[in-house]
Parts: C-alpha cells; structure tokens; sequence
C-alpha cells in the first residue's frame, strides 16, 4: 500500500478492534502488499487490512471457521470478538490469533507435507463455490498478450510465456484426473511455525483443481512425501504456476518488491525447466 493508504489502513483495524473491546494502543506492520497484516498490541490480534473495493473477506472467514472447526491446520479467528468483516473508512479488516512463532528451525519437507495432506483432507469435504485454477492461467494469458499492460516484456520472451501458458493448459487439461478445493498459494510464505504446529493461513486464494497443483506451490521436496502424487502431472504444475507468477512480474501495475529482477531470473528458470521437459512451446 501506499504510505498515506497504510497510515489509514492501521488506524481503521486500531478503531475496530477499540470499538470491539480489545485494547489497542499500536500497531506492527508484519507485511505490506495488497493488503495489510499488523500485530496489534497490547491485545495481540493479528488484522489483516484490505481495501473494500478489492477483497473477498467473507469468503475467507467463512472456508477459516469450517476448517478449523473440522480440525484443519489453519490459523483460526479471534476468538474474543465476533467472526466477521469489519469495515470502516474504505477498508474491510479482519481479527486473527495471533500466533507465536514456534521452532525456527526448518519445516521438515515431510511436515510440510503432512499438513497440507491434513488441510486437503478437511478440504474434501467441504461444497464451497470457488474460481477453477485455470482462471489463473487465463488471466495470465490476457496479461502476457496485452502489450500495453505489460510494455516492458520484450517480444521472444512474450512469445515463451503465451507458449508455455497454452502449451501446459492444454498438456495439464488432456491429463484428467480427479479435482478438488485447494489453498491456491500453499507456498512457505503462507505457512506458520506456532506452538500448535504447522498452521496454513491467507485462504482467499483457494480454487479447485488437483492436489498437485498446490504441491507446486512448495518446496519440490515437499512432492516427494506427499502421498499418490502424480509425478508427471506435479512437474507440469510447477511449470504452468512458474509461468504465471512469472508473467504477473512484468504487469506494469505489479507492486512485488524486486519483481522485475525476479522476472528476468524466473524467464531463465522457466526456459530451462521447459528444455529439460522437451517441450517445445514455440509456433
């Protein structure tokens, strides 16, 4: 957010949570991007700041309550104050616990693994309407063959990037197989290290798709402990989700912290990982 949008963000989610009971005298910024994450003290909650026009809260309160009520390792809502959107001055805010980090050493690739088979298991039961997560490689699409959104995209690097869009959607679509909801962005980023375990937290990116697609959101050792992966299909997945994020980099618009750098560093990775495929993305 910008620095006049952030000071507004804060003293929305401090009013709130003084308006429910809580006391809130400060506020952490914990992280900054679309929307904002704070600590805020002395309470301890955990708010997360977005502005009203481009959230979808409800959806997210919602999915956290119905998992956590079903034993899934997702961080959980305030429990002191009532489970639902706040707004105020622009501004959607949520309350979360907020969590102590546990253990800093390094999640276990076979922990890891664990959890996020925990999180889809309570996920299979659950009939929620969701975006399918080829949405995203749509969207991307649009962006990579749109020159005045993404001017800077030099024309061969453009030309892989709508190839390989293309070409994985349709390997990925003839491949089948069964589908489910998903986290949508189960990286390391959004995984906590607590006392109470491994905890999945920033649910309003969940879609529907196949486990693998999530599995290409972690660390690629992560595949290797998760239980019925398809190999072929995971190796597809994390292509097609390196194509996207890749192809957001060069937005005009994107707001990632060195996103450019990781643009041109992630065109070089996807070129090799497409290479040792033997695919053939090009015409």
């Amino acid at each position: 957010m910008e620095a006049s949008e952030t000071q507004r963000a804060v003293a929305a989610a401090l009013s709130i949570a003084s308006s429910l009971g809580l006391t809130a005298d400060d506020a952490i910024v914990l992280h900054d991007s679309n929307k904002l994450t704070l600590r805020l003290l002395p309470c301890d909650v955990l708010a997360r700041v977005a502005p009203a026009a481009h959230q979808v809260a409800d959806f997210e309160v919602e999915l956290a309550q119905r998992l956590a009520e079903s034993g899934c390792p997702v961080a959980a809502l305030d429990p002191r104050v009532e489970p639902r959107v706040h707004e105020r001055d622009g501004f959607v805010v949520t309350l979360w616990t907020y969590y102590e980090p546990g253990s800093r050493r390094e999640i276990s690739p076979a922990d890891y693994a664990e959890a996020l088979d925990r999180l889809h298991a309570g996920m299979r039961k659950l009939d929620v309407a969701t975006p399918h997560f080829m949405d995203r490689v749509e969207h991307a699409l649009r962006l990579a063959t749109d020159r005045d959104r993404t001017p800077e995209l030099a024309d061969d690097d453009r030309e892989l990037l709508v190839g390989a869009l293309r070409t994985l959607r349709r390997l990925i679509g003839e491949h089948g197989g069964p589908e489910q909801l998903l986290h949508g962005e189960p990286h390391p980023g959004n995984l906590l290290t607590t006392k109470n375990g491994l905890l999945f937290i920033d649910l309003e990116t969940c879609c529907r798709g196949p486990v693998e697609f999530d599995l290409a959101h972690a660390p690629d050792e992560v595949g290797e402990h998760y239980p019925g992966v398809d190999q072929q299909l995971l190796r597809q997945c994390r292509m097609l989700v390196l194509a996207v994020i890749t192809t957001w980099r060069w937005d005009r618009g994107d707001q990632l912290p060195d996103g450019r750098r990781l643009g041109v560093e992630w065109l070089t990775r996807l070129r090799a990982s497409l290479d040792q495929e033997g695919l053939d993305v090009h015409g």
